[in-house]
């Protein structure tokens, strides 16, 4: 079977679209009300405490998190970290502010509902689209990888990122707490959704994208 490119239209077209499903994703968490995923609970806090954009703290985050990639899981890194970085905190941005301060749009419980259930599928179905595509992934992302590599793999992925999403999250809640800001709106019931379903979510999502677009057959 012949090897795609690694930057062939199909590779480029699947990172792109995963990554602005990320950015979609965060958006659907922030403006439901019901918590937002570990990485984005982090940098809400944080951006809410500096009173910057999340966009921009989230730029800066990534920037110090690829250098320590660079510095130890350097395969880890691609085109799709790069724009990974770039994109996703301000489409977020973009679309919260497009909803919710332009057109003013009222956001009910049953909208929330449906917010919760979309952002979690564009989650799952972001990461499995720019995994799949194999062209770097985000530098939180890496942080597992880095974990188990100097752990020597004593820990696990799934326990590392369980670590790392720990971590961010319990950041998170210092800084909002720190800057006198709800809780609430960064961490609740979509954090735990989040953290369960996003997982399985990816692989049933990746295997599938995988075997459509590059005929490579995975068990689920």
């Amino acid at each position: 079977m012949r090897r795609e490119k690694k930057y062939s239209l199909k590779r480029i077209f699947l990172m792109v679209v995963g990554i602005l499903l990320i950015g979609m994703c965060v958006a659907c968490y922030r403006m439901s009300g019901f918590g937002v995923d570990a990485f984005s609970c982090m940098n809400l806090g944080v951006s809410g405490f500096l009173r910057m954009s999340f966009g921009t703290w989230q730029l800066i985050v990534n920037a110090i998190l690829l250098l320590l990639v660079w510095l130890t899981v350097r395969r880890c890194i691609g085109l799709g970290t790069l724009v990974n970085m770039v994109l996703v905190g301000y489409t977020a941005d973009f679309l919260c502010w497009l909803f919710l301060d332009l057109t003013g749009l009222s956001v009910t419980m049953p909208f929330k509902i449906v917010l919760l259930i979309l952002g979690t599928l564009f989650a799952s179905l972001g990461c499995a689209c720019y995994m799949a595509a194999e062209m770097g992934i985000a530098p939180y992302d890496s942080v597992s990888f880095i974990i188990t590599k100097y752990t020597k793999e004593r820990i696990p992925f799934r326990f590392a990122r369980m670590l790392s999403d720990f971590v961010a999250i319990l950041s998170g809640v210092s800084f909002c707490i720190m800057a006198g800001n709800n809780i609430w709106e960064i961490l609740g019931i979509g954090t735990v959704v989040n953290a369960f379903c996003n997982g399985p979510l990816i692989q049933f999502f990746r295997s599938r994208l995988e075997e459509v677009f590059f005929q490579k057959r995975k068990n689920s």
